[in-house]
């Protein structure tokens, strides 16, 4: 069959035809990945002419989506008749009247948020949009913040009665110590709530992005010591608490099970407690409507089966409230301690297609497709992540309603919001369900209304905006994000030259996130020790690692070591050195991995395996390591404290920005 009829319905529907691979290489997308992938769309391409009435059918309708997106300072383009009349109401109930220009305009908006137009008999909703996204100088106050945190994979932290899956008491812990230290965030890997047997946990295939998990809730914040304690006696559980405490990997199905034996005995109790707990609960679930019982209804048949009853119900509700409690009460915690930001959320780039999130928006979910990414220099096989997102088409239909929702809810009692693999607000690479990940396609996004409806709420819940804008991205997205206020991420050991040599930290990017390192990637330590490459080689059933990839790691260790050397002098080996150099970066928000924080060697997540590497399974370890710690975050502070002129200088521009 003709290419052109194809090519011209695959462009239609927002496939990429042709696109650039990471080594600069044009590619064309071949015709079966095509119609396989339009026909998950929706799209018959099987035949010329099916081609031709698909493109039809998709022209016509192409009508507006019922949210009209806007921003502050612009006329409106609407299509109105010129002269005629209309009128707005904003959120507050105040009506502004007016009449659309010559050229079917809308007045320009000075003030973003919500709006109802009402004009020739019909209604329809816009967002307007502020220029940027709440940013750090507007969290701190200061138009050249200097601040600093830290990332925490929840999961490892420890804490009493966590049952060896680190929940909100061991992150409290960490509050103070960062507090104390002079930090002013908390970046946390994703809470959102899991499927009840997930074949391999982790945190970034959830089931619903929109709720937390349970697991992560801790009573005793919530319900009071002696009650979280006399429920976990009650239940018979202390030992089996103490014995998952004391193992170093975190055992996901047995932990799972014995905190929700945990949960169900404090739900027996809830009846018993203070009237005032008890008002508290219900008004979360009034305030939690129809989203949050059709979450707790499918998470209990998720768990139970299909005879999930009124109790089943009851209990996720109540585990619902007591995950959303514990969390609030932690940026509660970071603000009371002077934290100017606190506690940053993250934001998976997609759900499981069984999921519940999946089951809210049936009309607005990929279906047959699974997300992923081509191959490229760090995976030369390309990914397939085997979760799902929502199709542009869908988020148009819908006015964005599935989008809208999970961003007050993720940034929900949070100081911020870090957005995993931000690439997909523009594309995402899909692949037909059972296909190879080269055996994919870009799927484009609108990007621009997206973003506008991030920096919009952003604004609203007064959260910071971060974007993992690692890896190979198109021309210009990541100047389009800065100008939005959203920060970029810049890691030490991706960021060089075109020849590979390690920038100074001047050189870095003044409106990004400076970083040592990603759960994705060897702690310093453990990359400068090639950790990461015995592990390969070990899961490869290779004595050693390869003598090549070995050899070109010690070299670029001394490559970093001199340029480390040449910023602050001495040596350069010293591995509080490392991360006073990361620290000098001119960016308003430096985060410090708790791995490196702490001087460890294992990474979180080896990614492109599933076994034999325990991804997402370390625990910190036990204290005593606070001199350690001390001395650590001590040298990030003060480097942090120590900006170079060329930061200071640059900063009051970004904060106008």
């Amino acid at each position: 069959m003709s290419a052109a009829a194809l090519h011209a319905l695959a462009g239609a529907a927002g496939l990429c035809v042709d696109w650039t691979d990471a080594a600069g290489v044009p590619r064309r997308v071949a015709a079966p990945t095509l119609r396989a992938v339009l026909a998950a769309l929706g799209h018959d391409a099987g035949t010329p002419r099916a081609c031709e009435d698909g493109l039809r059918r998709l022209r016509a309708a192409c009508a507006a989506s019922p949210l009209r997106i806007a921003e502050v300072g612009a006329a409106v383009g609407f299509g109105g008749a010129p002269g005629a009349a209309y009128r707005l109401t904003g959120e507050s109930g105040e009506a502004i009247d007016g009449r659309f220009d010559a050229q079917g305009r809308l007045a320009a908006f000075a003030a973003p948020g919500y709006y109802a137009l009402e004009h020739g008999g019909g209604q329809t909703r816009l967002a307007v949009a502020p220029r940027r996204c709440f940013g750090v100088a507007d969290a701190c106050g200061e138009a050249a913040p200097r601040r600093w945190g830290v990332v925490a994979q929840a999961y490892s932290v420890r804490g009493a009665d966590d049952a060896g899956i680190g929940d909100a008491g061991g992150l409290a812990r960490w509050i103070e110590r960062i507090a104390d230290a002079g930090g002013d965030a908390i970046a946390l890997s994703p809470m959102h709530a899991a499927r009840a047997h997930p074949a391999h946990f982790s945190p970034y295939s959830p089931g619903d992005r929109r709720f937390l998990d349970p697991l992560y809730a801790a009573p005793a914040r919530v319900l009071g010591e002696a009650f979280a304690r006399a429920a976990l006696d009650e239940a018979g559980l202390a030992e089996e608490f103490a014995r998952l405490q004391a193992q170093p990997l975190v055992d996901w199905p047995r932990a799972a099970r014995a905190k929700w034996r945990w949960l169900r005995a404090l739900h027996r109790r809830f009846a018993g407690a203070p009237d005032a707990l008890r008002r508290d609960c219900a008004a979360f679930a009034r305030e939690g409507g129809r989203a949050l019982e059709q979450y707790v209804r499918f998470a209990a048949a998720d768990a139970g089966g299909e005879g999930a009853d009124d109790d089943a119900w009851a209990l996720q509700r109540f585990a619902q409230w007591l995950a959303a409690r514990s969390g609030a009460s932690l940026q509660a915690q970071a603000r009371a301690r002077g934290m100017a930001i606190g506690l940053i959320a993250d934001l998976a780039v997609g759900f499981d297609p069984h999921g519940s999130e999946a089951a809210a928006w049936p009309g607005a979910v990929l279906r047959g497709l699974t997300l992923g990414a081509p191959p490229d220099a760090f995976n030369a096989d390309g990914q397939v992540w085997g979760v799902t997102g929502y199709s542009p088409a869908g988020l148009r239909d819908l006015g964005y309603a599935p989008f809208l929702e999970l961003l007050r809810a993720t940034m929900r009692d949070r100081g911020g919001l870090r957005i995993d693999h931000i690439l997909g607000l523009l594309r995402l690479w899909v692949v037909p369900d059972g296909g190879a990940p080269g055996e994919g396609v870009y799927l484009r996004y609108p990007f621009e209304d997206l973003l506008r409806l991030l920096a919009l709420e952003s604004w609203r819940q007064r959260a910071i905006v971060i974007g993992e804008d690692l890896g190979v991205v198109p021309e210009g997205f990541r100047d389009a994000l800065a100008e939005r206020g959203v920060l970029g991420v810049d890691v030490l050991l991706f960021t060089r030259d075109a020849d590979g040599a390690f920038l100074p930290p001047e050189r870095w990017r003044e409106r990004a996130v400076a970083t040592t390192t990603t759960h994705d990637l060897p702690t310093l330590a453990g990359w400068r020790g090639g950790r990461d490459l015995r592990w390969r080689a070990r899961l490869r059933g290779d004595a050693a690692a390869p003598a090549e990839a070995t050899a070109e790691r010690a070299r670029d260790a001394a490559r970093l070591r001199a340029r480390v050397a040449a910023t602050l002098g001495g040596r350069g080996d010293d591995s509080e050195d490392w991360l006073r150099f990361v620290a000098r970066a001119p960016s308003p928000l430096a985060l410090l991995p708790l791995e490196d924080a702490l001087g460890l060697d294992e990474q979180p997540n080896l990614p492109g395996t599933v076994e034999g590497h325990p991804n997402w399974r370390r625990r910190l370890p036990e204290p005593p390591y606070e001199a350690r710690l001390a001395r650590r975050l001590r040298a990030f502070a003060q480097a942090r404290a120590a900006a170079p002129a060329q930061a200071r200088a640059a900063a009051p521009a970004q904060a106008r920005a």
